[in-house]
């Protein structure tokens, strides 16, 4: 049988997909001050829903509400109030309407935490980013008591995704987040069980997973977003990645998905970072079909014995097909084009459409706009916030119950979530520092 996007697939907790298609993890940053669920995350994951996706992976749900990749994420520390966990279940509920599956991650900034969240994060070493603008502190190093406590946090938010009907959970491992930052030795640092060798670093990714799947079971599976590389030299390498693959085999995973990059190297959004690539991203043949991070699934094939997925750079229906055909790929994620066209695997599926916009390819900021002697490193980093910025918008209105608006700019959308940011920051603190007086 040849396999396309509208071929069913059994995952191998037992979750059955109806096609291949998978919505990526986009952050939300929808919460309110309390880093709960709202309506708003309601309506836009029934907008999904009902728009012919097999499988939702949620925007990063963070398991340390002191440490977030934004002061609107969602927020699952600790068992939820008996009010989060009706929203939870409605989340799940909704996000199924249309018969796909949904799927909770989980994950934590570590020292990608901005500093109008927490000056000093947490993190494995006081490693801080590297990029201009004063977003990021310097995080704190943390203890071994601070790491088993982690970890215990990851089952308990596996636990609470199980309870509301999730069909399971993706430990984010990738992208520069706290699981990445433990397998990278440049912000690996540590001379203790969690640091020095591979099988160190992966240490905290390994016991995460463990305790997730304690939690798990019949119907709820465990999968995980693993960078291919960070393309940063003396980095996570795309051997390390293989041998890290191979220390996963045994945990029994639903999937894995295959990705790349960090804020310093943003690979995963088809961005370049501030200094040269260590690791060249885009190869030729992968340039050919489409996908960033094709070639990095394939070398792997040989050593996963769960099924991959492939997510960032898919636009057609026939390079889809041929991924999937060839057996390189098991699940086809699609991000961006869903920020707009939330139907779109429903026209795929179809073939009332067999390919999808390329918005990334006009959203730029250009140079000189603000004037002679400005920064590359700032318009660079501008255009990499600036875009993300002009999809999270994008959300936002579709999460209201509005249409996407196909015009906005992109120096403006930067702007926008600049102050929603700043607003939702306020409030943030404001709730914890309520709290801790009562």
């Amino acid at each position: 049988m040849t396999i396309m996007i509208n071929t069913p697939l059994t995952l191998p907790s037992g979750v059955e997909l109806p096609n291949r298609l998978v919505k990526a993890a986009m952050t939300e940053r929808l919460a309110n001050s309390a880093n709960e669920l709202t309506e708003r995350h309601l309506r836009l994951y029934k907008a999904w829903g009902d728009g012919g996706i097999g499988l939702q992976i949620t925007g990063n749900v963070q398991v340390d509400r002191r440490n977030l990749e934004a002061p609107g994420n969602v927020v699952i520390d600790g068992a939820p109030s008996n009010e989060h966990a009706v929203m939870l279940s409605k989340w799940a509920e909704v996000s199924k309407t249309g018969g796909g599956k949904i799927v909770m991650q989980l994950s934590h900034a570590g020292r990608q935490t901005q500093k109008i969240v927490n000056p000093q994060p947490d993190a494995p070493s006081a490693v801080a980013v590297d990029l201009p603008g004063g977003q990021f502190g310097t995080p704190r190093a943390m203890t071994g008591d601070d790491i088993k406590r982690l970890i215990d946090k990851y089952a308990i938010a596996a636990k609470a995704a199980r309870a509301a009907g999730f069909d399971g959970v993706q430990i984010h491992a990738a992208h520069g987040y706290l699981m990445s930052q433990f397998l990278s030795p440049l912000t690996n640092r540590r001379e203790d069980e969690w640091g020095g060798s591979l099988e160190n670093r992966a240490r905290a990714l390994l016991e995460v997973v463990k305790a997730c799947n304690a939690e798990a079971g019949p119907g709820f599976g465990v999968s995980i977003k693993l960078n291919s590389t960070d393309f940063q030299k003396g980095g996570f390498s795309r051997e390390d990645s293989a041998a890290v693959i191979g220390m996963l085999n045994a945990l029994d995973l639903d999937f894995v998905e295959i990705s790349g990059g960090s804020y310093e190297q943003p690979k995963m959004m088809d961005m370049d970072g501030l200094k040269p690539a260590h690791e060249d991203p885009v190869r030729e043949s992968t340039k050919k079909r489409e996908a960033y991070f094709l070639d990095d699934a394939k070398e792997v094939q040989a050593v996963a014995k769960m099924p991959l997925r492939v997510t960032g750079g898919y636009r057609t229906t026939a390079g889809m097909n041929e991924a999937l055909a060839n057996g390189e790929a098991d699940l086809i994620g699609l991000g961006r084009p869903l920020c707009v066209d939330v139907d779109a695997p429903a026209q795929l599926i179809s073939g009332e459409l067999s390919e999808l916009p390329k918005w990334e390819k006009t959203l730029r900021i250009g140079p000189g706009i603000f004037g002679p002697g400005s920064s590359i490193g700032l318009f660079k980093a501008l255009n990499g916030f600036g875009m993300q910025g002009w999809f999270y918008h994008q959300l936002h209105r579709i999460a209201d119950g509005d249409k996407p608006n196909r015009k906005l700019g992109v120096l403006s959308a930067f702007l926008k979530m600049q102050g929603i940011d700043s607003k939702m920051a306020k409030a943030y603190h404001a709730d914890l520092t309520a709290k801790e007086t009562v």
